[in-house]
């Protein structure tokens, strides 16, 4: 038998040190080539990393959360044969890293469960009997499992996880709300009293977004412009093109048409489109609109960039949106696709709410939170008549935007998506 040491990899970019974001695998663990054993993330991009050999698992490198020099030891592994990697003579064996902490735990609003890892059948997860977890062993979980777990009432340290090293699944979840006499098998019912608690570690994304939002909060001189919109027209104008063109170009969001709109209200207000190096006090305006969409994962907020948008048409800019989308939920965007954003879209869709205050996505200095559509009696030419209104909540840096220049770029935007067939005269 062999060792067969997996060092932090070169991702790329001149990148000297990553984050250790979770680990997939455990300490005594059998693997197999290609399985992934850990996460790691660079900035805002999360990088799956696998083995390239079987074996089974003598170390861990590190603990979730610690930062990592590329090139240092990430995982020991015993293979068969020779392996890559001879002890010194008289170097002491290593140190076996401990358990992991499980990922941090947010709970992100309107998120897509998930796609599960490999797990054993559902009908073996139910017959598993109910087992309590020692009250210092935690189990491991997606934010998506814990968000449902936590609604449900359910303690997942009696949940069986099927997933790699006991991972709790969704499927695993659907197992224990089937059996019939939870609360009699020790679990505690929907009413019982609760005395735990859980320390949730920031680190991954979450400590990205954490510096990020504290960053913008204390440099940047936020400002927030709501106005309402009668989107009935243009409802009915997207309701026709998905009708007609649905099957063969596919379906139309409203997404798109804010996209559009914005383009083409910045052209008149090209401060908007603009980022702000306060460091070196220059503003930059940009010719090109780069949209960052931003978007709820499982690890929580990320912004991929929708490039090149004023050169889309409705349907690129949708196709792209949707791919982009789930290029992030599932941690597979790549650095590019994660940076170079002019100006943000954000939007909770029907949990949007009536009115919201986004933060400004530095270095940009224009943020438009969009709020959700609602039908509401409007008087129209002395007439009471239902229409379909929607908020727009949008947030400026005070210290490049003027009010009346955010007011009247949103007017515009407004004054666009009211009369839908204005977004396509040139």
């Amino acid at each position: 038998m062999g060792t067969h040491v997996i060092k932090m990899p070169d991702i790329g970019e001149g990148i000297a040190q990553v984050e250790l974001v979770e680990w997939f695998v455990k300490v005594g663990d059998t693997i197999t080539e290609d399985q992934v054993v850990a996460d790691v993330m660079t900035d805002k991009a999360t990088v799956e990393i696998p083995s390239p050999v079987s074996g089974k698992v003598l170390a861990l490198g590190g603990q979730p959360g610690e930062v990592m020099a590329v090139g240092s030891e990430l995982i020991r592994i015993e293979v068969e044969g020779a392996g890559n990697h001879q002890e010194s003579a008289g170097k002491p064996a290593p140190v076996v890293a401990a358990a992991p902490e499980p990922k941090p735990a947010p709970a992100p609003a309107a998120v897509e469960a998930p796609a599960a890892k490999p797990h054993i059948a559902a009908a073996a997860v139910e017959k598993a009997p109910i087992v309590p977890r020692g009250a210092n062993e935690k189990p491991l979980a997606s934010p998506a499992v814990r968000k449902r777990a936590w609604d449900a009432g359910i303690e997942l340290r009696y949940v069986h996880g099927s997933g790699p090293a006991g991972r709790i699944l969704h499927e695993d979840l659907d197992a224990f709300l089937t059996q019939p006499t939870r609360s009699g098998n020790g679990a505690p019912g929907g009413y019982a009293k609760r005395e735990d608690s859980e320390q949730i570690p920031v680190i991954g994304l979450r400590r990205k977004i954490a510096q990020r939002m504290q960053d913008a909060k204390r440099r940047v001189a936020h400002f927030s412009y709501v106005e309402e919109i009668d989107v009935s027209a243009l409802e009915e104008l997207r309701q026709h093109l998905n009708g007609k063109y649905g099957e063969s170009r596919g379906k139309l969001t409203l997404l798109p048409f804010l996209v559009r709109a914005m383009v083409v209200a910045l052209r008149d207000f090209p401060q908007i489109n603009a980022t702000y190096d306060d460091e070196a006090q220059v503003i930059t305006r940009h010719g090109a609109v780069h949209v960052g969409i931003a978007t709820q994962g499982d690890n929580g907020l990320m912004v991929p960039v929708l490039r090149h948008a004023e050169a889309g048409s409705l349907w690129h800019n949708a196709s792209e949106i949707s791919r982009l989308a789930q290029a992030a939920r599932s941690n597979k965007a790549s650095r590019d696709e994660l940076s170079g954003s002019t100006i943000t879209l954000t939007s909770l869709g029907a949990l949007g709410g009536i009115v919201s205050t986004p933060v400004v996505n530095t270095p940009e200095v224009a943020i438009v939170g969009v709020n959700r559509i609602v039908e509401r009696p409007m008087v129209v030419n002395g007439q009471i008549v239902i229409r379909k209104m929607m908020n727009l909540s949008s947030s400026f840096d005070h210290r490049v935007v003027d009010g009346m220049d955010a007011a009247q770029f949103i007017q515009a935007v407004r004054g666009l998506l009211e009369q839908p067939a204005s977004l396509f005269v040139e």
